[in-house]
């Protein structure tokens, strides 16, 4: 008898180990936190579970739900779909869509905002459209189905378009947007919105009877051109006769749309009515009651004008027939400003009696050059005297307009009168009062300076007559630069007594041979004696300017290369009488002196020379 508690002692510990939970191995939660311990009942006020710290927080109506309606397995980390679909049938027949909560929310299934579901799909319910019920657009079989009915008007008024005959819309060809004449906000088919700015109605033409200019009954093929409606206004109009005039037909041309058809504004801007043209009776241009194609050019009307006028006489003086040249519109023809920019009427031609030049009448076809009328003025001109010097007769080469041809600026570039030749007495070089052809070389007038001057003396010395080769127009002749680039006056040679090159006062073709002036320095030269030495009488060769002659440089390498072998050893020879013993005569060198263990000293000199030519390698 005591065996058997101890059984059940034992499976009651045992069976509890071996339990299975039937939501899945994962969950780890004590079961208290869901379940009554009375039973497997869920107390959805005592359950400790909270799914808002999942993937998908349970708002509304699905906080309600049992687990067991989304949770079909009871197995919690099986997967479950999150969308409308999954869980809640589609009552619309899939004609809206699977999302549910484009228009429902999770508090219940009633559509608060369906408003703003159309705005959104693009059909906002304004005006009439607020108060109709869903059914009355969406119809099908059932009243939960909603198909799309589309965006366009004649979507639903395909019957009230065709039926409407007041006008009759299809005949008159309208558009099938109802919104281009009728209000969207409005609650009828009230069309004072009609777009009708392609041909704005305004003053005569804001008419609310649209028959007056529909007379067919098709809006559609109505012409826009004013005699579509106006042909008989155009033809009944005399005054001016309208046909006879050749106007347009296009009213809006001349008229506004103001009742009356005035006032009415003609663009005349291709011949402006200014001034004395300015006038309100058009018979007055217009005086055989033509219009169209009336010439523009002032004869057309001002013939007469032309031909009458005296002072002066147009015709004789050939004055163009176009007035606008010289006139402006002012009543009376004054004031009138002629063009003489083709001769400018400056200082001294600035005069108001046209006759002082014009003396014959004549105004075309007189020339504008000055002898025309100031041939006495240049004849009788004697300082200087213009016929005899050959000056020109354009009198603007050297005169202004000034009256009394004062100043004169004669143009003297060709020959510059600078510093001494600054004078303002012309006959000081036109001597014989000739000007023209008058030569501008330097001894045309200075051959007289040339020959006298003795300091150089410029003929024995040769030098050239043309004064600017040394001279500038300074008075005095000084400074004078002379051009010694053939011979450049360096260092040594930089002296300013000319005689101390040029002994005997001869300049030209002196020899720049260096000998000319240094032989005597060359014979006298002992260390090493030029001449004995057989050196070159070219100073150049060795010598540069200097004063004293040093540094000197000697090119060895064209009789006997020192700088290479050992001979390059010392690199450079100081002293020249190691080599040329005899400082009298450095055509004389020993070799002994230094090889002295050579093959042969017997041989001497010559002989080592004549096997080394080059040296000794």
């Amino acid at each position: 008898m005591y065996r058997l508690p101890s059984l059940l002692i034992l499976l009651m510990g045992i069976f509890p180990i071996m339990a299975q939970s039937p939501h899945g191995a994962q969950l780890k939660m004590d079961c208290v936190k869901c379940h009554d311990p009375s039973g497997w009942t869920i107390n959805y006020r005592t359950l400790q579970f909270d799914h808002d710290k999942t993937d998908y927080p349970l708002e509304g109506a699905h906080a309600q739900a049992d687990c067991k309606q989304c949770h079909t397995t009871l197995v919690f980390n099986d997967p479950v779909a999150q969308d409308c679909v999954s869980c809640h049938a589609d009552m619309h027949s899939q004609s809206v869509g699977n999302d549910c909560v484009r228009c429902h929310s999770t508090e219940s299934w009633l559509v608060n905002d369906l408003t703003e579901v159309h705005e959104e799909n693009g059909f906002p319910l304004i005006g009439a459209h607020n108060n109709l019920t869903c059914v009355e657009c969406h119809t099908s079989e059932n009243t939960l189905r909603f198909d799309r009915v589309g965006n366009d008007c004649i979507s639903c008024h395909q019957d009230d378009y065709a039926s409407t005959q007041n006008p009759n819309h299809q005949q008159a060809g309208y558009s099938t947007d109802c919104t281009e004449c009728h209000n969207p906000l409005g609650f009828g088919w009230n069309s004072q919105s009609i777009n009708h700015d392609f041909f704005p109605l305004t003053q005569g033409h804001n008419i609310q009877d649209c028959t007056q200019c529909h007379t067919t009954g098709n809006y559609a093929d109505a012409s826009p051109e004013c005699v579509s409606c106006h042909q008989a206004d155009y033809a009944s109009t005399q005054d001016p006769n309208h046909q006879q005039a050749g106007f347009s037909t296009d009213c809006a041309s001349c008229h506004t749309t103001n009742p009356g058809w005035s006032p009415a504004n003609i663009n005349h801007d291709f011949f402006p009515l200014t001034q004395g043209h300015n006038i309100q009776d058009c018979t007055q241009c217009h005086t055989n009651g033509t219009y169209a194609g009336l010439s523009p050019d002032c004869v057309t009307c001002h013939q007469e004008d032309y031909a009458g006028t005296q002072d002066p006489n147009h015709q004789t003086s050939g004055f163009s027939t176009d007035c606008v040249n010289c006139h402006t519109t002012n009543p009376g023809w004054s004031p009138a400003t002629i063009n003489h920019d083709f001769f400018p009427l400056t200082q001294g031609h600035n005069i108001q009696d046209c006759t002082q030049c014009h003396t014959n009448g004549t105004y075309a076809g007189l020339s504008p050059d000055c002898v025309t009328c100031h041939q006495d003025d240049y004849a009788a001109t004697q300082d200087p005297n213009h016929a005899t010097s050959g000056f020109s007769t354009d009198c603007v080469q050297c005169h202004t307009t000034n009256p009394g041809w004062s100043p004169a600026n004669i143009n003297h570039d060709f020959f510059p009168l600078t510093q001494g030749h600054n004078i303002q007495d012309c006959t000081q070089c036109h001597t014989n009062g000739t000007y023209a052809g008058l030569s501008p070389d330097c001894v045309t007038c200075h051959q007289d300076d040339y020959a006298a001057t003795q300091n150089p003396n410029h003929t024995t010395s040769g030098f050239s007559n043309d004064c600017a080769s040394c001279h500038s127009t300074n008075p005095g002749w000084s400074p004078a630069t002379i051009n010694h680039d053939f011979f450049p006056l360096t260092q040594g040679h930089n002296i300013q007594d000319c005689t101390q090159c040029h002994t005997n006062g001869t300049y030209a073709g002196l020899s720049p041979d260096c000998v000319t002036c240094h032989q005597d320095n060359y014979d006298q030269t002992s260390n090493p004696n030029h001449p004995a030495a057989g050196f070159p009488t070219d100073c150049a060769s060795c010598h540069t300017t200097n004063p004293g002659w040093i540094p000197a440089t000697f090119d060895h390498d064209q009789y006997f290369p020192i700088y290479s072998g050992k001979h390059r050893q010392g690199e450079t020879w100081d002293s020249c009488v190691e080599c040329h013993t005899d400082a009298n005569n450095y055509a004389v060198f020993d070799c002994i002196n230094c090889h002295r263990d050579a093959h042969n000293q017997n041989q001497g000199n010559i002989g080592c020379y004549e096997c080394h030519p080059n040296g000794l390698k």
